[in-house]
């Protein structure tokens, strides 16, 4: 463990930005990876039955989506999107819902506040004032509240991993202990001090060495739950993020606990969610099995 926290002190500064500092290595991101998300995006909103924009706090960001695959007691996915808590919005990631509704499942898409107007420790309380929400109004969402899984993807992965780790009864005298069925972190941020540490990212996140140890699953954060999780890392991410990825399965992973890991074949960060809505890929096909509370099944 103690060289899972230590590991990245040998690098230097371009070292951590070639790492972390993952859109300088797509210089095509902003030209055609996010244009065709937004695009299959609205494709989404226009298809789907789907309710958008409803507030579950007072953050100018605290809103989600639901898409309603037309059952309402199918099994409920919440996706929390990624962009290192700084960047992003809810309705770049629609297209997330299109396989799953076809699949019978209904998806709640989770936007929340973003870095630097507020921290990485706010963020991780408004996914739980999310989470809560979602549980407290789920027959009026049109959701099954009693099916929930949680993914996330990059920072959402951390937020996801977050979510394992909350006792719900304590954070909602009404909230079960086992609210979530389920975790699937996808290329999540495990251990934060390395991103603290690459300067192009936190200088707009903010983030200081106390708040990286104290919103860090792998030091203050471990699940509270045996409900099995599912972490998955692209064959083609920087060394960092499989490391970040396997740091997790490792320490949390064991017989009470099904922590599985899964690497999708020969894609980076990015694509890796390209893959995910492909519902051929054995990534969409295991996420489904999470979802049916089948566990990793790889």
């Amino acid at each position: 463990m103690s060289d899972h926290l230590t590991y990245h002190t040998r690098f230097t500064p371009a070292e951590f930005d070639e790492q972390y500092n993952l859109r300088a290595g797509r210089p095509d991101y902003e030209e055609t990876v996010i244009p065709g998300w937004s695009a299959d995006s609205e494709a989404a909103r226009n298809m789907l039955d789907c309710s958008l924009d409803i507030r579950y706090g007072d953050g100018a960001n605290q809103k989600l989506d639901v898409f309603r695959c037309g059952n309402a007691s199918a099994p409920t996915l919440v996706y929390f999107h990624g962009g290192y808590w700084q960047r992003g919005d809810k309705s770049i990631y629609s297209f997330i819902a299109t396989p799953f509704a076809a699949a019978d499942v209904n998806v709640v898409i989770v936007g929340y506040d973003l870095c630097p107007s507020v921290t990485i420790t706010r963020i991780s309380q408004e996914a739980r004032e999310a989470m809560a929400f979602i549980w407290q109004n789920a027959s009026d969402l049109g959701i099954n509240r009693h099916r929930i899984t949680v993914m996330g993807h990059s920072a959402g992965g951390h937020i996801t991993q977050m979510m394992m780790a909350t006792d719900w009864p304590a954070f909602g005298a009404d909230l079960p202990s086992d609210l979530i069925k389920a975790g699937i972190p996808v290329s999540p941020l495990s251990y934060l001090e390395p991103v603290r540490l690459t300067e192009a990212l936190n200088a707009g996140i903010r983030m200081d060495p106390a708040e990286a140890e104290a919103e860090s699953p792998m030091v203050n954060h471990p699940p509270v739950t045996n409900a099995p999780q599912l972490v998955v890392v692209g064959g083609a991410e920087t060394d960092e993020f499989h490391r970040q990825a396997c740091m997790y399965v490792q320490a949390y992973g064991g017989a009470k606990r099904s922590v599985g890991l899964y690497t999708v074949p020969d894609v980076d960060h990015f694509d890796e969610l390209n893959v995910l809505v492909d519902p051929t890929s054995p990534f969409f096909s295991y996420a489904c099995h999470m979802l049916q509370g089948k566990g990793p099944n790889l």
